[in-house]
């Protein structure tokens, strides 16, 4: 196995990161530093990162959570701030969100500790769909919504082309569901205010085609394995 994937799926950190971790020299494989990637260990080396021995874990964990606002997408947080993981209660093992949502933004977040999995869902080239539908003040036009779906400039780049749908319309508001295949940050927010609607309320409802269904914000409980399959497979793209 690569070092950087035996680290990825030690959750060390994620592949691309655990590259750099190797060639800033902060790995060591049976007590020699390598900076080299492509290395390849095996299951009866020693493998230490910054002096501490690294292995990996035997049991993987897939989890759903519907997170709720208030709570920031990391593993811990500097400025004790409430995070994902204080939901999971008993859960053992050291595991990890998978991409981001905003700490005001609420919904489908998948946390694991297999370093391959998180890379298949979480790398741009797979073009992995996620789903969100927004409530935002007015109600967009066609023209807005066709600014969505072919792409807008945000902090100097244009998005990827989208889908976007009213689904909901109110007196004085409405809701979008918009569909893309990239993760900038607060995306979702910054697409909809380019065209002149500010978003109230977020929520992901959708990675791929696994939804959230009936389970409550603030809880969790594991992928099955035909969701997981749906996800890995392709790259969790979906089939059109």
């Amino acid at each position: 196995m690569r070092l950087q994937k035996y680290l990825a799926m030690a959750n060390v950190a994620s592949r691309r990161a655990s590259e750099k971790i190797i060639t800033d020299g902060r790995v060591k494989v049976n007590g020699k530093i390598v900076t080299e990637l492509g290395t390849k260990v095996t299951d009866g080396d020693e493998v230490e990162v910054d002096g501490k021995k690294v292995q990996l874990e035997k049991k993987k964990y897939y989890i759903m959570l519907n997170k709720p606002s208030g709570y920031v997408t990391t593993a811990s947080d500097e400025f004790g701030r409430n995070t994902v993981l204080d939901l999971l209660g008993d859960v053992n093992g050291r595991i990890y969100p998978v991409g981001r949502l905003d700490a005001d933004t609420e919904g489908l977040l998948i946390l694991t500790n297999d370093g391959d999995f998180a890379y298949t869902l979480s790398h741009p080239k797979h073009n992995v769909e996620k789903v969100y539908h927004a409530y935002v003040n007015g109600v967009p036009d066609r023209f807005a919504l066709s600014k969505l779906e072919n792409g807008v400039i945000i902090d100097g780049v244009r998005t990827r082309k989208a889908k976007a749908d009213v689904i909901e319309v109110g007196k004085n508001s409405s809701v979008v569901e918009i569909k893309i295949k990239e993760g900038r940050n607060r995306q979702v927010r910054k697409m909809l205010e380019a065209v002149g609607h500010r978003v109230m309320h977020l929520q992901r409802v959708a990675i791929s085609t696994v939804t959230l269904g009936n389970l409550p914000l603030g809880k969790w409980r594991h992928l099955n394995d035909a969701e997981i399959k749906i996800l890995v497979g392709n790259g969790g793209k979906n089939s059109d």
